[in-house]
């Protein structure tokens, strides 16, 4: 394994799947675009593999938490665009609110005042 390779961090299935709703909080994407959004939001930190979204953007679907269609993108090629659903809405602010309250916690572990 490169040194690439060791730095990356792995995701969590379910802190990606928060990652994904949040980004399309901002409107319609495809997938190669939620994983640049993610990588670039994160400046460069986080990167999202292949084979860890589009199976992650297949289970939000299968839950109803997105949808998806087929649509031209901006390089002129059919994609498939997915976007928060209303369920997915209110699943994206309690995972958010969840998410806070436990880096809360972590937070107070590692750094006691």
């Amino acid at each position: 394994m490169d040194k690439k390779n060791d730095s990356r961090i792995e995701l969590l299935q379910g802190t990606l799947d928060l990652m994904i709703l949040r980004t399309l909080l901002f409107g319609p994407s495809h997938g190669h675009a939620i994983a640049r959004h993610i990588r670039m939001a994160s400046e460069d930190v986080l990167q999202v593999e292949t084979g860890s979204l589009y199976p992650a953007l297949h289970r939000l679907e299968a839950r109803g938490w997105i949808e998806a269609e087929w649509r031209l993108s901006d390089m002129g090629k059919n994609a498939k665009f997915y976007r928060l659903t209303r369920t997915g809405r209110k699943r994206l602010a309690a995972a958010q609110s969840r998410w806070d309250e436990l880096s809360a916690a972590i937070t107070r572990v590692l750094r006691p005042a």
